[in-house]
């Protein structure tokens, strides 16, 4: 989803570029897909041949490694003359980025996470790469569509809302699991609760790997799938969102939008704290009682007066714009193929 976001931003900004995606023929999202694609028997990190005769007959102008790719990918597709870029989003893949055989053949390193929850490179990593005269990650934040108000008008109308009137909840794409329950259920029933308090509607998101049929619940509006574009449309005219730990989360806070999140898988926790530390969020245990309380708390004046306040200090944004200023600045020519 984040590669096709950009390469939809890529297509308005170079309208000739030819686009291509190298996918793994098993996944589920194939046919979501509305570029040209060269489908892989495994994922295609693992696939060194493949892909590297792939670069080497489509002889692209970039190759874009979404946290992804064999350092031998890299360095072939810096020596059929590619520039390089490599995306990390958490510590440990930008610390493989940095790894000199790496960067010596990257041309512009992006990090899709806020500084204040990945923290600075250290200095040894700072001295490697200024001995080989490469540049440092360039921390560009989360990546995400960039919101349209007549998308939100037409979303508000489907869906029988009104602007900041309703609040939308989701707990990742639908398959998490914590405590052999689905994540999505939980999120669904405090959902309901939240409306017979509040009586303000709440849109439900369960997610594409959702595998049950949905609830119906008085006042919740059950949206089975919803594309990334019409998520974010509908979170910026929400009072607030109810979200797990995962990107979405990072997108609400560059769109400072208020929010309670819920870790529902281990990696999510730290990501947690470090918000809440910087009062960008509220949090809660993935307990019902408690998320209810806290959404409450969350719709209190007080509350999002002060996560207002912090938000609007919040240097996190849309990093679509640097990215794409970065594919800009690697060229003095038209792009033709990425």
């Amino acid at each position: 989803m984040r590669s096709k976001i950009i390469a939809d931003e890529i297509r308005v900004r170079w309208p000739n570029a030819k686009i291509d995606f190298v996918l793994n023929r098993y996944v589920s999202y194939i046919d979501d897909c509305p570029y040209a694609t060269h489908l892989v028997d495994d994922t295609p990190t693992k696939k060194t041949r493949e892909v590297n005769q792939l670069i080497t007959e489509l002889k692209p102008d970039v190759v874009i490694f979404d946290a992804a790719g064999r350092k031998a990918q890299l360095k072939h597709a810096h020596r059929m003359g590619a520039k390089v870029i490599f995306i990390s989003q958490h510590r440990r893949k930008r610390s493989r980025g940095m790894k000199i055989a790496r960067a010596r053949v990257t041309d512009s390193h992006w990090v899709v996470q806020p500084e204040f929850v990945i923290g600075p490179i250290n200095w040894l990593d700072k001295l490697k790469l200024s001995l080989i005269k490469k540049s440092e990650p360039i921390v560009i934040g989360p990546i995400f569509t960039h919101p349209s108000e007549a998308k939100q008008s037409e979303l508000l109308q489907k869906y029988g809302v009104e602007k900041n009137e309703y609040l939308i909840f989701n707990a990742g794409s639908g398959g998490h699991k914590k405590g052999g329950v689905y994540a999505a259920d939980v999120f669904a029933r405090v959902a309901k609760a939240i409306y017979q308090a509040t009586k303000l509607t709440c849109l439900m998101v369960y997610g594409s790997n959702y595998p049950k049929q949905l609830q119906v619940y008085e006042g919740v509006v059950g949206i089975e799938q919803i594309n990334h574009a019409d998520f974010i449309n509908l979170l910026v005219t929400s009072r607030a969102a109810v979200l797990s730990g995962g990107d979405t989360l990072m997108q609400a806070i560059a769109l400072k939008k208020a929010a309670l999140a819920v870790a529902v898988s281990k990696d999510q926790a730290y990501r947690l704290n470090v918000c809440k530390a910087n009062n960008f969020i509220v949090s809660s245990p993935f307990r019902e009682e408690d998320m209810l309380a806290g959404v409450l708390e969350l719709l209190t004046p007080e509350t999002m007066v002060s996560l207002q306040a912090s938000l609007k200090e919040c240097q996190c944004s849309n990093g679509l714009h640097i990215g794409i200023r970065e594919i800009g600045l690697l060229f003095k020519q038209d792009i033709v193929g990425i």
